[in-house]
Order: C-alpha cells, then structure tokens, then sequence
C-alpha cells in the first residue's frame, strides 16, 4: 500500500512538472514579413510593431502567465520566400499562431500551408481573396480593396464625378483592386472611361497618363498600388499639368508617401484607417485612446512616423492576445474558435466584428477619408 501511496505521488509530482514545464514555454508568434524589397515600406513598421509590443506584454507578465516568442522571417517581397519560412514557421519552430504575408501575393502563398496545418493565421494584406471565400484558419485585419473603392467611389458620387480612369499596379494587391474597383463602379455610377496598369518597379507612369489625359470625358483619376509606384504616378501626375482630381487607395495609406511624393501630393484624397489622424478624432470616437497609444509609442521608440501598415501588425497582435486569453490557453483549434467569436474589439483599423461568414470584420465605417493639404493628412468630415 505504501508503496503504491509512493508511485502515486511520484506520479502526481511528474505530472505537476510537466503543467508547469508547458506553462512555462514561451507563447511562439510566428510571423513572415517583407522587411526589405518593393514592400518594405509596409513591412519594416509591420515588425517593428511586433518587437516592440511582444517586448511590451513580456514587462507586463506576458500572456496567461507565459512570455511571447517573437520568430520572424524577411521574406524580401517575395512571395516564394513567403511559401518557404512559412513551412519553417510551422515544422521547425511549432509556432502558436502566424502573423504576415505583408502584401497579397505573400499571403496567398501562405494559405495553403497554415489550412493544411491548422494553425491560425492572421494576414497584413488587402485583397478580398484572402478571406472571401471564408476559410477556415485564415483571417486578416486591413480593410479589403473592395471597401477602398467603395469609400473612394462614396466621395466621386458626392462630387458628382462619374467618368473615372482607372490606374492599377499589376501586383497581386493592384490586380485585385482592378478586379473589385471594377466589379463595384455601376453600383455607384461610375463608368470607368479608362484603365491602364503599370509594374510595381516602373519609374516613370507618363504614357499612362498621357493616354488617360488624353481620353475624352475624364473627370478624376483613382490610382491603386502600394509602396513607391503611387507616388511616382502622383509626380508624374503633377509634371503633366493633370487638373483633375486625384484618388488613391488605402496601399499608400503612410506618411511615407507625403515624402516621397511631396508637394505633388496636394489635394490627393484616399481612404485611410484612423491611425494617420489621432490628434483630428472627435473625443468621443471609441478608436481616438487606441490609436493615440500606439501613436505615441511608435513615435517614442524609433522617432519615425507611424504608418497604418504598422496598425495592421499591432491589430493582428492584440486580436490574437485577446483569442488565447478567451481560449485560456494556446491549443491552436480553441483560438482559432476564439478569434472567429471576437465582438466589439477596438484597434487601430476599426472596430471588428467576426463571425462564421466573416473573416475581417470591419466595414465601411472603418475607413476614414482624407485629403492631402498643406503637405499633411486632414480628415474630411463625412
């Protein structure tokens, strides 16, 4: 009897050990970025929120008693790259839950293996593909390119603009804002009187703008790309003396885009997330103490500008934190179930709002519209 009294302690201590063994292991944030290449202008804010938030939760304890394991790759913006750290992510690391795919391209190539895999992962980029149709362990917190045309197209219809050309990146986010921009234009009764694309390393989009300022009818033009090529449209735009006015998407949605386009960017409008405006929000808007924070802290730690790309890596962070807290732990199918429940949750891109049928949600009240003047962002009163 003794001895069994013994064997049954013996066993109760080893299982005691190894409880507190697993709650002692770090919490592992996989995450794949394009720190460096055509899209760093969106990942290096992306992982900088990262580091600097997983830095911040582990001060405070960490989560559910546990520190976070940042494990991060540059994918170089390229979505090859993606495909490969992703598998490294999942059968190297045994990481938690991923976070990235900074653009469209990157993402799409990440599906596949966190679907297979069933760990959750929440994507940066815009297009509507990556959560219409809904599947299963994917979701993703920007507005979708659909939503920016929509907001644009809401603006043109109030200023009774209607014959619009159409400029797109031929990337994978240009690709489907072409597709959405030009699925949505009849609801509002926009006819697209031109549409020409441009690669994103183009230096020079003059003949498409040529060609478009030569088109009879045209009353404003609406660009959707990311990263520099915007903004060499909006200088070429200026050079060719095009007085109509200037639309862009949510890809430029950064004030690194104020610099690189410069005075040229005067009276440009676009669709924006709330966090290029923090000091312009009324008191009484529940995001104004959310993006204040993360305004201030930003600015703080690496004393450059914030941008809405960054906003995109600090929602994904929180919305996960807040799922394996409701999850009480980090068993990859309860988060999954905790994220996709998630209700009423205030973050830097809105207020979302998920369900079985929806993977983001955020709708159209999320997005901010803002205008270029006097070289910085003002929100227009809608």
């Amino acid at each position: 009897m003794k001895f069994q009294l013994k064997q049954i302690a013996i066993g109760a201590t080893l299982a005691l050990g190894a409880l507190m063994a697993q709650a002692a292991d770090p919490i592992k944030i996989g995450a794949v970025l394009s720190v460096t290449g055509p899209a760093a202008f969106l990942g290096d804010p992306e992982l900088k929120t990262l580091q600097m938030y997983v830095e911040d939760l582990n001060k405070k304890g960490g989560v559910l008693g546990r520190q976070l394991e940042l494990v991060h790759y540059d994918d170089g913006s390229d979505a090859n790259k993606a495909n490969g750290f992703t598998k490294r992510l999942i059968d190297n690391d045994k990481v938690d839950v991923v976070i990235g795919g900074t653009t469209t391209g990157a993402t799409m190539s990440m599906v596949p293996l966190v679907m297979k895999a069933e760990v959750p992962f929440i994507s940066l980029a815009g297009a509507v593909v990556i959560t219409e149709p809904v599947k299963k362990w994917v979701f993703k917190t920007p507005h979708t390119d659909r939503m920016a045309a929509e907001k644009v197209f809401e603006d043109m219809k109030k200023r009774n603009l209607t014959k619009v050309a159409l400029l797109s990146e031929t990337s994978g986010f240009g690709q489907s804002g072409k597709k959405e921009t030009e699925a949505v234009a009849a609801k509002y009764g926009i006819t697209l009187v031109a549409n020409e694309t441009y690669g994103p390393k183009d230096t020079d989009m003059s003949p498409q703008l040529t060609k478009i300022k030569n088109t009879a009818g045209v009353q404003a033009v609406f660009v959707f790309g990311l990263g520099q090529g915007p903004a060499i449209v909006t200088k070429n735009y200026k050079q060719l003396g095009v007085n109509l006015p200037l639309y862009q998407s949510h890809g430029v949605a950064s004030d690194e885009f104020l610099k690189l386009a410069g005075p040229a960017a005067e009276g440009v409008r676009l669709p924006s997330p709330a966090q290029l405006i923090p000091e312009q929000l009324p008191a009484s808007d529940p995001q104004k103490p959310v993006v204040a924070a993360y305004d201030l802290a930003y600015k703080t730690r690496y004393k450059s500008d914030v941008s809405t790309f960054g906003g995109y890596a600090y929602d994904a962070l929180m919305l996960t934190v807040d799922a394996m807290k409701r999850a009480n732990g980090t068993d990859k199918a309860k988060v999954r179930d905790a994220l996709e429940a998630t209700k009423g949750f205030v973050a830097t891109s809105g207020t979302f709002n998920m369900s079985a049928t929806d993977h983001m949600g955020l709708n159209l009240t999320a997005f901010r519209l803002l205008e270029v003047k006097d070289g910085k962002w003002s929100l227009l009163q809608q």
